[in-house]
């Protein structure tokens, strides 16, 4: 699962880097260039578009090193969770809310997609249109088509879908960065997903889902509406599982009817009875001993966004905190707190003024920030994690 940071990148598999394990094919990337100049010809894309989007673009190692990264440190779901749906979100979010409160209206009445839910995908996708990812998308993606990966014609199909985005006249080729994947914009659409699924929000003819919020918006609700959201349904709430309840063999895609859960003995969090009708599933993400979630097909519209369980339940949390219902109530099976954004940035500023260079003190916990309080740990006589935890946190400030 992605580091707990906006700009995840929608429909990205999960084993997308695994692919990527080949070597530089940087001698032959003006060769490489030519052959798709072809193939983009033949989808359609005009050679100005080409030479406009192309000219001084080069082999991007950093990209590669990006792609060939393999994380040392596996996030909690405590962790994931806190850095993605805090008080600060929330805020922000009920703020972005307001300020385009007509764009979110016309969004959910055209797709039938409440507005809470396409503003909580705003929000975990880009922290509502703040980080859109800094990385040229035709370098990027030309990069990765031009080297030795498996998954190199995967991405000339994605580079030719940008092409015909600069093409149409969409969206400017200056405007067209995000993440060393490809995905872009507000809420992240890789580009063959915004070929399919991106819509005109405000009707200016054009579908800019980096500039537009009307378009972003509209666009995030046309996925939910084909991934057959319905609205009206709840995406799920927080559960209680009865003693000796197996785990294992419940899962989001164990769909049952409400009352077989209710025949379990699983209640509401607060402990009143089930309600809603099926089918729905129950996913525990930390296993029994942590909180537990009843989750129906509206979950699973979320989840198609980028195939991740937490992801999907950081959504449909922020979501209902946006509408005022409280967030996870159990708590998470660690003595040692997860950390809020305004936290990490503590603990960053007090690392920084202990002469360790974790970069800038904004919450993105990077190898920089885990070195530095591995470091502090074992200092301080505790178990070297790497963890920005409440145990380390606390010590620093006393």
């Amino acid at each position: 699962m992605p580091q707990p940071t906006p700009a995840h990148g929608m429909i990205l598999a999960l084993g997308l880097v695994a692919g990527l394990a080949g070597g530089p094919a940087r001698a032959d990337f003006d060769g490489c260039l030519a052959g798709i100049r072809a193939q983009a010809a033949a989808a359609g894309v005009s050679g100005r578009a080409f030479e406009a989007a192309t000219a001084g673009i080069t082999y991007d190692d950093k990209v590669i090193e990006l792609s060939q990264a393999q994380p040392e440190f596996k996030t909690p779901i405590w962790d994931y969770m806190a850095a993605l749906v805090d008080d600060e979100r929330v805020e922000d979010g009920r703020a972005a809310m307001r300020q385009h409160a007509d764009a979110l209206a016309r969004a959910e009445a055209r797709y039938g997609v409440d507005r809470y839910t396409i503003a909580a995908v705003w929000g975990v996708e880009s922290n509502f249109g703040k980080n859109l990812g800094k990385m040229p998308l035709v370098q990027s993606l030309a990069t990765l088509a031009c080297s030795n990966n498996r998954r190199r014609d995967f991405f000339r199909g994605e580079l030719i879908a940008t092409l015909k985005i600069i093409d149409r006249g969409d969206i400017a080729p200056e405007r067209l960065t995000g993440s060393w994947a490809g995905a872009f914009g507000q809420t992240q659409f890789m580009p063959t997903t915004y070929q399919r699924l991106a819509v005109d929000g405000d009707g200016d003819g054009r579908r800019d889902v980096v500039d537009s919020v009307s378009d972003a918006v509209a666009s995030t609700a046309n996925f939910l509406h084909v991934a057959k959201w319905q609205n009206g349904q709840v995406w799920g709430y927080e559960v209680r599982l009865p003693s000796g309840f197996n785990v294992a063999a419940a899962g989001r895609r164990n769909k049952k009817p409400v009352s077989h859960w209710a025949a379990l003995g699983v209640t509401r969090a607060d402990g009143r009875p089930l309600s809603g009708e099926g089918p729905a599933g129950i996913i525990a993400p930390a296993g029994g001993d942590g909180p537990a979630f009843l989750v129906t097909k509206n979950f699973d519209a979320i989840y198609s966004y980028n195939a991740a369980e937490s992801y999907g339940l950081a959504i449909a949390v922020l979501s209902d905190r946006l509408r005022g219902r409280p967030g996870v109530q159990a708590a998470w099976p660690t003595d040692d707190p997860p950390l809020s954004r305004a936290e990490r940035r503590d603990l960053q500023v007090r690392l920084t003024s202990m002469g360790y260079d974790v970069g800038e003190p904004d919450g993105k916990v990077g190898q920089k920030t885990r070195d530095a309080i591995k470091d502090i740990e074992r200092k301080l006589g505790m178990p070297a994690t790497g963890r920005p935890g409440g145990k380390v946190l606390e010590a620093l400030r006393r």
